[in-house]
């Protein structure tokens, strides 16, 4: 993979988003935000962001063990707390589950109180290095395939990470190829339009919801501070903005997003409401 080199935009061409640790650790903690679904992106994601970039050892109940790029190895228990399941064995047919898909491989070690599991085709988005060193878990970034989470959320019903984590992997910033992004950080969903407006049919149809389950988790995640969703009149549909995405990706200061800017931008006509100053007075002869 050629070097990368961190520019202050997220062009709709690339094909891969830049996914922060310290990010993946605040959605693991935030409880305000239901992760029952079977899309897996959620699950894919915390795994990535614990896998390694070197080889390193690790040492579990007295045993050291050898985890190379790609690769971590961790308690079930551990594994159980990510993906916040009740029961380990619920943890456990998630691996299944992604195994299937052919996105990661894992074995139990320790009588099955361990996992050591690697993320296939690592290599080909993240650069794997060749010196042995202590991989740190809680700082830095990877690198997650824009197809790799569309093939996850096409596969079952989303839950409300992995919307927050779709609309963050879709996320576009400062392109000039999609509408809009020049303003801010704004989701938009690849379909060859250059236009980020969307339906909540065609949201419902890509997290195989209900149109009122994606309103309701919509609104949800604007109040919790997620995103910004702005709905236009008429057929026009509605945009979605991230917010804390620039802090985040580029440690630079948020933006505020104006809806009358927005509006222009993707030359959508508002009415403005009726006001003192612009109301007509009837006139009299």
């Amino acid at each position: 993979m050629p070097e990368y080199q961190l520019q202050i935009k997220q062009v709709v061409d690339y094909p891969r988003c830049r996914i922060y640790r310290e990010f993946i650790h605040k959605l693991i903690n935030d409880r305000s935000i239901r992760i029952n679904g079977g899309s897996g992106l959620f699950h894919f994601t915390v795994l990535c962001s614990y896998a390694n970039f070197r080889t390193s050892y690790r040492r579990i109940d007295g045993i050291s063990y050898t985890v190379s790029p790609g690769e971590w190895v961790c308690t079930v228990k551990e594994l159980s707390c990510w993906f916040r399941t009740r029961f380990h064995r619920q943890a456990l047919s998630m691996l299944d589950t992604l195994q299937k898909q052919h996105l990661i491989s894992y074995t139990l070690l320790g009588r099955g109180n361990v996992v050591k599991y690697k993320i296939l085709h690592w290599a080909r988005h993240n650069s794997a290095l060749e010196y042995n060193a202590p991989c740190q878990k809680d700082t830095g970034f990877f690198f997650l395939p824009v197809s790799v989470a569309l093939e996850l959320v096409s596969s079952a019903r989303c839950s409300e990470m992995d919307i927050v984590l779709d609309l963050w992997v879709s996320a576009v910033y400062n392109d000039t190829q999609v509408q809009g992004s020049e303003v801010g950080p704004v989701a938009y969903f690849r379909n060859g339009t250059g236009n980020p407006l969307v339906s909540y049919t065609e949201l419902s149809c890509r997290w195989g919801l209900s149109r009122a389950t994606v309103c309701r988790i919509l609104k949800k995640l604007d109040g919790l501070g997620y995103i910004s969703i702005m709905s236009f009149p008429g057929r026009h549909g509605s945009v979605i903005y991230l917010q804390n995405y620039l802090s985040t990706m580029f440690e630079i200061s948020d933006v505020l997003i104006d809806k009358e800017e927005v509006a222009m931008t993707l030359n959508i006509h508002l009415e403005l409401p009726e006001t003192a100053g612009n109301r007509r007075e009837p006139f009299h002869l």
